[in-house]
């Protein structure tokens, strides 16, 4: 198939193996989710009611005072007690093959050349990290909420959009679904799409 890059009639031509795949939903939420889980740190931890320091004593004896039954003063029904269900340290990653991920991909980047968020230039760079030099470019192809991909590492390209909120800059080595999904366009230049279509080909 082709895809029309911007200021250039003739377009560029991709595999339809990358570009023009059915769109698998459950695939694709799997690879999000997958995602979301391996980036979320699990060190949260809380004390249970044999790890809280001290208690060792019965605070009064078992009968005649009056007042309910009590072991231990680190009960969790007590103030200063453990916690009743503590949590512990755990990794929420979760298993996702990579021939199921870059699945998942190909579905994507599909799904954006069909909807046409998908926006194609020949190349892209600022001569200085500025952000007013990236803005005037973004506006002339009429993008506002966009994630820039390049094929390569631009530092003044980084640095004109770290300012800017609804923009950001990646490489294709450092693709993601939940960023392709979660902008509302994708700026790749032709050498990204070709990378694209190497690695996910």
């Amino acid at each position: 198939m082709k895809l029309s890059v911007q200021g250039n009639e003739h377009g560029v031509e991709v595999s339809d193996e990358v570009f023009a795949r059915e769109f698998n939903e459950s695939l694709v939420h799997q690879a999000v989710v997958a995602y979301m889980a391996g980036g979320r740190a699990g060190t949260r931890a809380h004390k249970s009611r044999s790890e809280v320091r001290g208690g060792g004593a019965k605070p009064w004896k078992q009968k005649g005072t009056g007042r309910a039954r009590a072991g231990t003063s680190r009960s969790p029904i007590w103030r200063s007690g453990g916690k009743t269900f503590a949590a512990k340290p755990q990794n929420y990653q979760q298993k996702m093959n990579r021939k199921m991920y870059r699945a998942a991909m190909r579905a994507i980047f599909s799904e954006l050349a069909r909807q046409d968020r998908l926006v194609l230039v020949d190349q892209l760079s600022v001569d200085a990290p500025r952000t007013k030099a990236l803005l005037e470019q973004l506006s002339q192809l009429s993008l506002r909420d966009v994630l820039i991909v390049t094929h390569e590492a631009d530092a003044n390209l980084y640095l004109s959009a770290r300012n800017l909120h609804t923009v950001d800059v990646t490489e294709v080595s450092d693709l993601d679904p939940v960023s392709l999904v979660h902008f509302e366009k994708i700026l790749m230049t032709v050498p990204a799409v070709k990378q694209v279509e190497e690695w996910l080909g």
